[in-house]
């Protein structure tokens, strides 16, 4: 959700390039502007949903928000074997915890491989 600024921000100066499937918005200016190396440029920005963090851009719009790619990549030249989208789920319930974690019990498999650990001699 953006805020007051970037609404007027964006209904000024902002062009619409289009929107990915869960509806966030993306936004080109509409004159270039210089960088710091001298080339020129168009500012490049999306409108979030509420409460929503970048790592929710799906990697179609990723590679044209940071100019790695002058379009977007359409949902079509996706392969089969790429899976759907998924945000990071660091910090949430759905974090993915390997075996043997804490938050999973902390067992795991006993190991099968002939480690010993090291202890110094006293």
């Amino acid at each position: 959700m953006a805020n007051l600024g970037t609404r007027i921000y964006t209904k000024f100066k902002g062009r619409l390039v289009g929107k990915d499937a869960d509806g966030r918005c993306y936004y080109e200016a509409r004159t270039a502007n210089r960088t710091g190396g001298g080339l020129k440029r168009h500012e490049r920005w999306v409108i979030y949903r509420k409460g929503e963090d970048a790592s929710a851009v799906p990697p179609e719009w990723w590679g044209w928000l940071h100019h790695v790619e002058d379009a977007p990549l359409p949902e079509s030249a996706r392969q089969p074997w790429q899976l759907p989208y998924q945000p990071n789920r660091t910090g949430t319930i759905e974090a993915y915890r390997p075996p043997g974690s804490d938050y999973r019990g902390g067992r795991r498999a006993p190991s099968t491989s002939d480690y010993q650990a090291w202890f110094p001699e006293s």
